[in-house]
């Protein structure tokens, strides 16, 4: 556990991944960093929430509160300065990205395509930018935080949580790894996809593996859409977005009746009992704005809309802060059963 000045409230944070969206989740770590109030214990991460707790981790391990937030920007701005080719444009109110048309037509042959067929050379950016900002096998025996990061077993569907001493490059990639785009990343002989097929991200290693009580989820996936899809892409983009999400919306309905369960029981004695009483639970997310972003903007690699998104969470940390920071360690800010039942 990394501690910082003025003994800080310490929380474990759980990192939604969701792409380009992910740049929303840079900008509350940068707000919770900046603020100084708040130190962390264990980290668990999918996808781009796993990008994000691996630099993160870096960060405070390389410098404190300022090298994470250094740390992060690094790796934000070298993302979005990865293609040789702008993949997006901004939208006409200046809230938002659209695709460029070439990059639309390769992700509709993705669908009649193989990654073997449009990546002959599995070439991945992301790999690089990794392997030059993350000391992987420092992190390995020195990270500050737990680190929990989430991919899908490609052959049976199940989550494979890597822990802190098996942090690696291929582990943040295979968390990362969208069937259509890539080709499974291969860790000792066994293939690996996205995380978010299994855990979106993983709660559980925070609530049995952690010893802090108080656990923060930023969430990018709307918990709830406004309107039903009609047309084909819509549909095809909504039932994407549901099956990453319902894992993580099983679990968390688990954690809500296991928590009304408990309530009612007459003696809490057992160990799960004790832990439940104690573990709170927070949110910070942007429900509203993220609803009004589409599916394919999860891919706009641009500097422009990574700093919008960058400013929103900013923006909902500090309100988070302002509303919430008396009640760390002492109740839960959301209703669990409210949200997931």
């Amino acid at each position: 556990m990394w501690f910082g000045k003025h003994n800080p409230c310490v929380m474990n944070l759980a990192l939604q991944g969701g792409g380009a969206h992910g740049a929303f989740t840079w900008g509350v770590l940068d707000g919770l960093l900046e603020d100084g109030r708040i130190d962390f214990d264990g980290v668990s991460g999918t996808s781009a929430g796993a990008m994000n707790a691996v630099v993160l981790a870096q960060g405070l391990m390389d410098g404190g509160r300022d090298g994470a937030r250094a740390a992060l920007t690094r790796f934000w701005t070298e993302v979005a300065g990865s293609l040789p080719f702008e993949v997006a444009v901004p939208s006409l109110d200046g809230q938002s990205v659209s695709l460029l048309p070439a990059l639309k037509l390769m992700l509709h042959w993705a669908h009649y395509f193989s990654p073997h067929q449009l990546n002959p050379l599995d070439l991945n950016p992301l790999r690089d930018i990794l392997l030059k900002q993350i000391d992987f096998a420092r992190l390995r025996s020195h990270s500050p935080i737990k680190l929990f990061i989430a991919a899908t077993h490609a052959n049976s569907g199940k989550v494979r949580l890597f822990r802190t001493p098996e942090i690696s490059a291929d582990a943040i990639l295979a968390s990362a790894c969208l069937p259509t785009m890539a080709r499974p990343v291969e860790i000792e002989g066994e293939p690996y996809w996205d995380g978010g097929y299994a855990a979106n991200p993983a709660v559980y290693p925070l609530f049995y593996e952690c010893k802090a009580s108080d656990i923060l989820m930023v969430l990018l996936t709307p918990l709830k859409y406004k309107g039903t899809p009609h047309t084909a892409q819509e549909i095809k983009d909504r039932v994407l977005e549901l099956a990453f999400n319902s894992t993580f919306l099983r679990e968390m309905r688990m954690f809500a009746h296991a928590r009304e369960y408990a309530r009612e029981s007459l003696f809490q004695v057992g160990r799960f009992e004790r832990r439940l009483a104690r573990v709170h639970f927070h949110v910070i997310d942007a429900q509203e704005q993220m609803h009004l972003l589409k599916t394919e903007t999860k891919l706009a690699a641009n500097m422009r809309f990574f700093e919008m998104l960058k400013n929103l969470g900013r923006a909902q940390a500090k309100l988070w802060l302002q509303t919430h920071h008396s009640q760390i360690g002492k109740r839960s800010t959301v209703d669990l059963a409210e949200l997931f039942y």
